[in-house]
């Protein structure tokens, strides 16, 4: 399956996809130095974000959450890659200068977590083998 979506930072990577149908916001949510969700509530409460290519709908909340992204890259605990509904500015700044190959305006409710994904955002596309 092949999804089509917009380039909004360059990159091409291949890797498990981590998928909420939450909203993240980077500050406050996410510890930049496990690269865990820490949001109370959130159903990825608790999970990883290191490594995996993390899927969710758009991101909330301060303009910090472009330097958390930031810091978890210098952590070693960024996304592979990041893929949304909508990207909102604070992540679109997150990945450009965190260097995270990300990709909007995706049908992500067709991913599911543990799937394997394969992101192209030269072209702006998302696929995945089942």
């Amino acid at each position: 399956m092949k999804l089509q979506g917009r380039k909004v930072f360059r990159g091409k990577v291949a890797g498990e996809a981590l998928v909420t149908t939450q909203d993240i916001s980077f500050y406050g949510g996410c510890d930049p130095q496990t690269g865990q969700i820490v949001e109370k509530g959130h159903e990825l409460e608790g999970k990883s974000v290191a490594g995996k290519v993390l899927v969710f709908p758009t991101g909330k909340g301060s303009t910090v959450g472009s330097y958390i992204l930031y810091a978890l890259r210098k952590n070693g605990k960024a996304p592979l890659a990041i893929v949304n509904k909508i990207v909102d500015p604070v992540v679109a700044v997150g990945c450009i200068i965190s260097e995270i190959p990300a990709v909007d305006q995706v049908q992500i409710d067709r991913l599911h977590s543990g799937q394997k994904v394969e992101v192209d955002a030269d072209h702006g596309a998302v696929s995945t083998s089942g």
